[in-house]
């Protein structure tokens, strides 16, 4: 591209960015002041006044040596992880192999760090995050991507042959998967996981064999029934389930996510990660949230709840003679429509009533996350008014 294909943009086109770089937009949902917001798939509900105290004590104990570095490899944290998982999924994991950062976002792009580069192959299930590609982008990784099917299941026997053809690095695969929220069978993860055994990789040494990341960064919204792929990290050295506490655990905006995988995976994400990555202050509010585990996964099972009745309730709607589609969630948030031939129009219509939802996945479809009562009471009225409107302007 030439520096004239940058006049619409605000970077100077003398500035020597990256050829595979211009005329990329940040990525980011938008963040816009409405009453009602429904699009990033937070906890709506804020921490309980007790974490918050807890939280405030915390950093006022560890403010005095705010002139010396954290500890860069924030053994309390890890093991508060380790605790935290023996508790949530029954799975009891050494320190060494647990690793924290800021978010699930920088463990991501850590594993892409580690594992990807120039002349490795990342693959992913499409629709996916819609952050994936770009971790590929940023460290010159090849993202391909082999189609789930029409439900959003996992096409297993697609992916295997797709891992076989292409030998990736790295298998990037989402339970619940987001936008979709669609979970992972722990027999399609294990089929994966014995196919990746044995596979080699493009680009590196003979013997080496892929990585299969898991996201979980919503698992703990899941039914009863729903696994999780934490209880097979121990017999399969190739796995890395990464998890969040910004979701369920109501803690966005703290940025805390971690990976568990084996100590190997572990120890290669120390190669890359930033020296001192995790603040003190970060470390020491994380520390208080699992010190109040139970306060801060209180409105959990009401959040799904709140999903399941929501789902039913958008099965009931029509469009243009048509029922709207709600693809099965396990996670805090819903895909819905299948049939919106304008959706951008809906969403811009829901707006207008200070309702932000989000518009990605597939075509014809629309993302919306859970909220308190109050606002999902908001996002069932604004809807129910927009879709006669847009309706009879088509």
């Amino acid at each position: 591209m030439s520096a004239s294909d940058q006049s619409d943009s605000t970077i100077p086109a003398t500035l020597p960015l990256r050829n595979d770089l211009i005329g990329e937009e940040p990525y980011g949902a938008p963040q816009l002041d409405v009453p009602v917001c429904l699009n990033v798939n937070e906890n709506p509900y804020p921490p309980d006044p007790k974490v918050v105290a807890a939280i405030a004590e915390r950093v006022a104990a560890i403010a005095p040596t705010l002139n010396r570095y954290p500890d860069r490899e924030h053994i309390e944290l890890r093991q508060a992880f380790s605790d935290y998982l023996a508790r949530e999924s029954g799975v009891r994991l050494k320190v060494e192999q647990l690793w924290g950062a800021n978010g699930s976002n920088e463990i991501m792009l850590q594993l892409f760090q580690a594992f990807g580069g120039p002349g490795r192959i990342a693959l992913g299930a499409d629709p996916t995050y819609s952050m994936y590609p770009e971790y590929a982008r940023d460290t010159f990784t090849t993202w391909q991507l082999v189609h789930r099917n029409e439900d959003f299941t996992l096409d297993v026997d697609a992916t295997i042959e797709a891992i076989q053809d292409v030998k990736p690095s790295m298998v990037v695969l989402t339970s619940p998967n987001n936008p979709t929220g669609t979970s992972l069978p722990i027999d399609d993860l294990e089929q994966i996981l014995a196919v990746c055994e044995q596979v080699p990789v493009t680009g590196a040494n003979e013997g080496v064999h892929p990585v299969v990341v898991v996201d979980e960064a919503y698992i703990e919204f899941r039914d009863p029934d729903v696994p999780t792929a934490l209880p097979l990290i121990d017999s399969h050295a190739n796995l890395a389930v990464s998890r969040t506490m910004s979701k369920a655990f109501a803690f966005a905006g703290a940025r805390v996510g971690y990976v568990a995988a084996s100590q190997g995976i572990i120890d290669c994400l120390r190669i890359v990660r930033m020296p001192y990555h995790l603040s003190a202050i970060t470390q020491a509010a994380a520390l208080a949230a699992f010190d109040h585990t139970d306060e801060q996964l209180a409105r959990v099972a009401h959040l799904r709840e709140t999903r399941q009745q929501t789902a039913q309730w958008l099965e009931s709607l029509q469009y243009k003679g048509e029922s709207i589609k709600v693809a099965p969630s396990a996670s805090n948030f819903l895909l819905f429509g299948g049939c919106f031939d304008n959706r951008q129009r809906i969403f811009d219509e829901l707006l207008n009533r200070g309702v932000l939802i989000r518009v990605v996945g597939p075509d014809g479809w629309l993302r919306v996350c859970m909220g308190t009562d109050e606002e999902m009471a908001r996002f069932r009225e604004a809807l129910a008014e927009v879709l006669p409107i847009v309706e009879q302007t088509e």
